[in-house]
C-alpha cells in the first residue's frame, strides 16, 4: 500500500479561550490532529445544526491547538506552512484574511 497523503478534515467544536471565553469554531484537522480554525458568525453561532455538532465533538482550548501546531511546524507538515501531500486539498482552510 503506497501513501497517497494525508487527510484534512474540519469540525465544528468548542474551543476555551484566554479569559475563560468559549465558543464555537470551525476546527480544521490533519489525519486527526487539530492545526487551524476559523471563527464563526453571529448566525452560524446560533444555528441549531452547528451548535449540536459542537455539542457531540471533543473540546479544544487554544492552548491545546497551539501545542499541535507547534508540533507540527517541528516535524514540518502543517499543511498551512508546508508544502506537504494532502488527499483532500479543497478542505483547506480559506487563506485569505476577513
Amino acid at each position: 500500500m503506497s501513501f497517497k497523503g494525508y487527510s484534512i478534515s474540519s469540525k465544528y467544536v468548542f474551543c476555551t479561550f484566554p479569559g475563560d471565553y468559549e465558543t464555537i469554531v470551525k476546527m480544521y484537522f490533519i489525519d486527526g490532529m487539530p492545526f487551524s480554525f476559523d471563527t464563526i458568525d453571529k448566525k452560524q453561532l446560533e444555528d441549531v445544526w452547528i451548535k449540536s455538532e459542537a455539542a457531540c465533538n471533543p473540546e479544544f482550548s487554544l492552548d491545546q491547538v497551539d501545542k499541535s501546531s507547534e508540533y507540527l511546524i517541528a516535524e514540518e507538515l502543517h499543511p498551512l506552512l508546508f508544502d506537504i501531500e494532502v488527499q483532500n486539498p479543497e478542505l483547506m482552510p480559506d487563506d485569505t484574511l476577513s
